[in-house]
């Protein structure tokens, strides 16, 4: 998760358990915009098979359909699904098994939104991320004809007050949606270029990113914007920190200005 950052200073921000490993969530986000029920990534879901997740060591309570429930909607409700990317642990919700075998849109009511370059990157992967890429996680989408595609075009408006930004470092056509809540408040769901709060330096890329270099090329005008702009990010696998602010040091550097749950970020 960390690249080429030592584990001695990495372990210092989250330390890893007996066996190497750290806790990570997959958080997902709700927009409700009164004419749209709009949700962002979809997390791991549930159809693999049991040799799949014992790689994972899941653990915790909450699902993203008990998460919806506790919020008062249910998958009927979700009008649009803005996949960020095709890694299994964005986007292995959106497709369900039935008890036949069978594979169907999770969310039966739902447009499923990515970009046709970031499908055909994903339908024919790269050595290297081919084990990320799981086909019953997004072919079904196609087959189903719910599959729509963003014109890829960095800061298209998708709806009234969400605009897309592209990343690809980590993987080719990531979508980072901006969400503007109103006059103060717009907020950035960072996926996979700012995964966690620890992510913020700039050397502190995963491994898994396929161009490292491009990584952290946009990082440093993405941080940078944020900044001076007062963006909040909506962090996707931090676990103990849902929104960020970021500040600059007095060399110009971003960091971690306040952590925030999202109804503080919303002023509940």
């Amino acid at each position: 998760m960390f690249g080429v950052i030592p584990k001695s200073i990495w372990n210092k921000m989250i330390p890893a358990d007996e066996n190497n490993l750290c806790s990570w969530t997959m958080r997902c986000l709700l927009v409700d915009t009164g004419d749209k029920v709009i949700l962002v990534d979809t997390g791991l879901g549930d159809k693999q098979d049991e040799r799949f997740f014992s790689h994972y060591f899941l653990h915790g309570t909450s699902t993203l359909h008990s998460s919806l429930a506790e919020a008062g909607y249910s998958p009927d409700s979700i009008t649009d699904v803005l996949i960020t990317h095709f890694h299994f642990d964005h986007v292995g919700g959106a497709v369900k098994k039935e008890a036949n075998g069978s594979l169907v849109p999770a969310f039966p009511n739902a447009k499923f939104w990515t970009t046709q370059r970031h499908y055909d990157w994903a339908y024919s992967p790269n050595a290297r991320e081919r084990a990320s890429f799981l086909k019953e996680n997004f072919v079904p989408l196609a087959d189903h004809k719910v599959l729509n595609y963003i014109q890829e075009t960095e800061g298209i408006q998708w709806d009234k007050n969400i605009r897309i930004r592209f990343s690809y470092g980590h993987t080719e056509s990531m979508l980072l949606p901006e969400i503007r809540v109103n006059e103060k408040v717009t907020l950035i769901y960072a996926a996979d270029l700012i995964p966690s709060s620890h992510h913020v330096g700039l050397p502190y890329i995963m491994g898994y990113d396929i161009r490292p270099l491009i990584t952290l090329e946009e990082k440093t005008a993405f941080l940078k914007e944020v900044a001076e702009k007062g963006y909040y990010l909506f962090l996707e696998h931090d676990k103990e920190t849902e929104c960020i602010s970021i500040k600059l040091d007095a060399k110009g550097r971003p960091e971690v200005d306040k952590r925030l749950s999202l109804a503080e970020v919303l002023g509940e």
